[in-house]
């Protein structure tokens, strides 16, 4: 019996470790935004301790079901204050460390569902 990879027609998350991630095997060392849209680019927002409400509030355009938030190398949960304007089209955001946000990502854009990662690259500790 001859096994064949499943075949994705969308961007996705090719490997990841401590203070990198690959999008469709090309490398990144900054937190990326990345979407199942094709959006792929640098997300400016971090460390942790100095998000805020501007770095989640542009995420509500990106016409997306969900948004994953890759909290860094531990899972560490959005304050609600930064999420008005996703809470207010109705749009869910998991937080997860940053690993388990990649394999998420991988299965929810796999399966055609429409989900933006946000994913905070950190040194290890």
């Amino acid at each position: 019996m001859k096994f064949q990879p499943d075949k994705v027609d969308v961007q996705t998350i090719t490997a990841y470790g401590p203070g990198w991630v690959a999008v469709n095997g090309e490398k990144f060392t900054t937190s990326m935004l990345i979407t199942s849209q094709g959006i792929k680019q640098a997300w400016t927002a971090s460390p942790f301790e100095a998000l805020s409400e501007p770095d989640f509030a542009p995420l509500a355009s990106l016409g997306c079901e969900v948004v994953l938030f890759g909290s860094g190398n531990r899972l560490r949960f959005a304050k609600a204050e930064w999420l008005p304007a996703l809470i207010a089209r109705g749009i869910g955001l998991e937080s997860m460390d940053t690993a388990a946000a990649c394999s998420t990502y991988n299965i929810l854009a796999g399966e055609g569902r429409t989900v933006a990662a946000v994913l905070l690259l950190e040194q290890p500790t």
